[in-house]
């Protein structure tokens, strides 16, 4: 009976303890610990959508005869008829663009390894045609045979015509813009108009010197309207021939012993004329130029500057200018 009364006891007692702990409250469980957020992705910047440069090509030009001519791409194969003209393309930066030149482009020393299409006046089609040109540069020699057979070929042909320095700088414009290359073109005739307008400087209000320019033994030379007579004026001199009855033209000896110039160019010495020779000439003996020894021999390339309507004509308007007033270039 014993036994029975302390198994019993013992039950309540578990029933007791096990009744406590179910009354006991729910412990709260604990916030977690804050942590630091997460770093925020920076986004990667997308860059805008460039807007697209438009094209300059098909391009309608008004050529130097007044022509307009239509450039359907921008030229990769130009081909040019004149040593003026390849001498601009170069120092334009475009001589990996031409594709002919004729055999009398010599400047610069890379335009003499270019195909040659034919001479200055007489092209060759054939020749012309096989370096497929898709741009072709002319001087008005070309307006009247050259100039109808480019166009019938349906080729796009710029007359450039140059005949004053204003004429050149336009000259280089026109082909810059032609070829895509216009602000080449800009820095070139800024540099060419900078050191003109320093020659003018110089020379202003000198007295000016009268001027024969001897372009063969024969007594032909530069007349009113021809590029030289232009260099002349701007080099501070009066042309003998300024008031000729056109560009180029043949005097007499009379006539040039008459006028009396003070300062003879000879575009003739490199074929054989010097200052020797035009002293033994008869009654030149007298003339001033002879006297006081100011006769000029210019050299091939002094004469092709002179002759060429291209950028080397800043360097044939200083020639001509320190050759007049010599005292006015002093260093």
């Amino acid at each position: 009976m014993k036994g029975v009364r302390h198994l019993i006891t013992l039950g309540l007692t578990l029933a007791l303890l096990l009744g406590l702990a179910a009354c006991r409250p729910t412990p709260t469980p604990a916030p977690p610990t804050p942590t630091s957020p997460p770093p925020t992705a920076t986004p990667t910047p997308v860059p805008p959508t460039p807007t697209p440069t438009p094209s300059l090509y098909p391009m309608t030009v008004t050529d130097m005869a007044g022509r307009e001519v239509n450039i359907p791409a921008e030229p990769q194969r130009i081909v040019s008829l004149a040593p003026s003209i390849t001498e601009i393309l170069f120092a334009l930066n475009l001589g990996d663009r031409v594709a002919g030149v004729t055999e009398f482009c010599n400047y610069p020393p890379e335009a003499t390894e270019k195909p040659k299409v034919g001479g200055f006046s007489d092209v060759s089609m054939e020749k012309l045609l096989e370096v497929q040109p898709d741009l072709v540069l002319v001087a008005s020699i070309h307006m009247a045979q050259v100039l109808p057979e480019l166009e019938k070929l349906g080729l796009p042909v710029l007359v450039i015509d140059a005949h004053d320095f204003p004429g050149v700088l336009e000259s280089i414009r026109l082909i810059g813009k032609a070829t895509g290359a216009e602000e080449a073109a800009g820095d070139l005739t800024a540099q060419m108009q900078e050191r003109a307008d320093r020659v003018a400087q110089a020379v202003k209000d000198r007295p000016r010197p009268r001027v024969y320019w001897e372009l063969d033994p024969t007594f032909w030379t530069a007349g009113p309207g021809s590029f030289v007579q232009d260099l002349i004026e701007r080099a501070g001199g009066e042309n003998i021939a300024a008031s000729a009855e056109a560009a180029w033209v043949q005097l007499s000896a009379e006539a040039i012993i008459a006028a009396d110039p003070e300062v003879i160019f000879l575009a003739d010495h490199p074929w054989g004329e010097s200052a020797e020779t035009v002293k033994a000439r008869p009654g030149w003996e007298k003339i001033s130029a002879v006297v006081n020894g100011r006769i000029v021999e210019l050299t091939q390339e002094q004469t092709d500057i002179v002759s060429r309507p291209g950028p080397r004509v800043v360097d044939a308007l200083e020639l001509i200018a320190r050759a007049l007033h010599p005292d006015a270039f002093q260093p």
